[in-house]
């Protein structure tokens, strides 16, 4: 029995566990998969106890994903990228990084929501390890204008300027007048009940995106949709998106997302 875990700080909220043990009877596969929480100044340390303790791999969240992929000897194209990483797979003397965090969220946008992303005006807010994890997608799914926004504007100009300028960086303040076709938050507001300052502008009557998920509405959400979101989509599908990629890059089996998704919706609705 293979162990992994998905570390984070909070984490105890995690479906993650219930999205791996379905991915494991639908794929015949024998593992274990348990929350594992990091203090915020021990995460090195949370991470090599458990390798130690024979763990094979794990998913991180926040508020580690730069922090992981400081840790590996190996690193995946897409992590080398977002410098930022969400999965982890221990070998034997390495430890191999990958972010399937962008994939995750083109794949649910794309298969699952039905929206398209090239040609589309997208604002992602937020310029932390999340932000950082799907910028990569975002840019190759050739939006026709991409937007990062942070509250500061120094973080966000320095990824733009790590990613050749392909992307504009701007900040919260400077939003005033602008609209998008779809606005992805990946900032951790929602965790703490807040939303992010955006003018009722952005939102254009289009998609909003929280890469969070909890019981009931988002924040964010609920804030988009009273200022004219048309499409208010959590980060669930997002979450089983990225899950199967994990799954895959430790298993070498990549299983069927569609029923664990409707499973974890069905469980949303009788909460």
């Amino acid at each position: 029995m293979e162990h992994y875990v998905v570390i984070g700080n909070p984490v105890a909220h995690s479906r993650s566990p219930r999205i791996h043990a379905a991915f494991a009877r639908q794929t015949g596969q024998s593992l274990e998969y348990a929350t594992l929480l990091a203090p915020v100044d021990a995460f090195a340390a949370t991470v090599q106890a458990f390798r130690a303790a024979g763990g094979r791999g794990a998913n991180v969240t926040l508020p580690f994903k730069e922090e992981a992929f400081a840790l590996a000897t190996e690193a995946a194209p897409r992590a080398q990228r977002a410098r930022a990483a969400n999965t982890l797979r221990f070998d034997r003397d390495a430890v191999f990084a990958d972010n399937t965090d962008g994939v995750g969220l083109v794949n649910d946008l794309m298969r699952n929501v039905g929206v398209a992303i090239a040609g589309r005006r997208i604002l992602l807010v937020g310029a932390g390890g999340a932000a950082r994890g799907v910028l990569p997608a975002l840019v190759d799914a050739r939006p026709a204008r991409l937007v990062l926004a942070n509250r500061t504007a120094d973080r966000a100009r320095a990824l733009a300027r790590e990613h050749g300028g392909v992307f504009e960086a701007m900040e919260l303040g400077d939003l005033a007048g602008e609209r998008f076709d779809i606005v992805v938050n990946a900032t951790s507001a929602s965790l703490a009940g807040a939303a992010p300052p955006l003018p009722e502008s952005v939102f254009d009557h289009g998609v909003a995106y929280d890469m969070m998920y909890g019981r009931g509405e988002t924040p964010f959400l609920a804030a988009a949709r009273a200022a004219g979101a048309t499409h208010c989509i959590d980060g669930l599908g997002m979450l089983v998106e990225q899950a199967a990629e994990s799954f895959f890059l430790w298993r070498g089996v990549r299983p069927d997302t569609a029923p664990v998704l409707a499973m974890l919706r069905a469980d949303a609705r009788a909460q």
